[in-house]
């Protein structure tokens, strides 16, 4: 199977203070994914309509939209909405901060000043969940098209006489007739799947079912491991394939 290029997932950084952003800067120098500034949970919001981010980590305390109004107004957009918020304060707050920062949809809280490494830590676990969620969302869209390709007729058969020869005198060749354009990944699945040479037209498609519904049971062993609205949208993406699987499996009698 295809294997879709990594790109690695940028960092939002939001803070109304230069040094506090500097300093974040520091910590998260070490895990090498670019990190993007913004002064004002107005410049934040501009920020994460332009670009995709994995992780943002905002301070509560700012004038105008502080912490708490921007991590909901990034819930509230279906663009950002899935996108975890660690929320940042210094000590002396209240202590209702932490369930009011969950209340707004954050992932996670931390009072300063915190522990760099602890810090780097719980980035990196919201890096690779964006990774692997990108990774199985790939491969359900790579599985469907798949399916897709292997639902389509077949082509029609071509004129008597054959495609590409002439007809009668005086006439013509007859134009080829074109199947359907095979994607790359279905050409190289089919390359490792298809038996050679095949007992019947049926045995090939049946055995490509099989392989693609294996497959399928792999995704989903991946895809316990994701977590929230990801998971939920993936596992219906995954429903659907089993049953396009079911559905031809039975009109080809296997």
């Amino acid at each position: 199977m295809t294997t879709t290029p990594d790109t690695s997932p940028s960092i939002l950084i939001v803070d109304d203070m230069e040094e506090n952003l500097v300093a974040l800067e520091a910590v998260l120098s070490s895990l090498t994914q670019k990190v993007v500034r913004a002064r004002s949970g107005e410049e934040a919001l501009k920020a994460m309509l332009r670009e995709e981010f994995a992780v943002v980590l905002i301070d509560v305390m700012m004038p105008g939209m502080n912490g708490f109004e921007t991590a909901a107004n990034i819930k509230g957009l279906d663009q950002t909405k899935d996108v975890p918020i660690i929320l940042l304060t210094g000590a002396s707050v209240d202590p209702n901060y932490a369930y009011r920062g969950y209340t707004v949809g954050a992932a996670d809280f931390l009072i300063k000043p915190f522990d760099p490494w602890l810090l780097r830590t719980k980035v990196n676990v919201f890096l690779d969940l964006h990774r692997k969620n990108r990774q199985l969302a790939a491969q359900a869209e790579q599985l469907k098209r798949l399916l897709t390709s292997d639902e389509q007729p077949r082509g029609e058969s071509a004129p008597a006489g054959g495609a590409g020869e002439a007809g009668a005198p005086g006439q013509p060749a007859a134009p080829p007739v074109t199947a359907p354009a095979t994607p790359p990944e279905a050409q190289e699945f089919r390359a490792h799947s298809e038996p050679a040479p095949p007992v019947s037209p049926g045995a090939g498609d049946a055995s490509r079912l099989a392989d693609i519904a294996g497959q399928l049971a792999e995704v989903e062993l991946l895809l316990r491991d994701a977590q929230g609205t990801d998971k939920e949208r993936l596992a219906d993406r995954i429903a659907e394939l089993e049953q396009a699987v079911g559905r031809l499996l039975v009109s080809r009698g296997t």
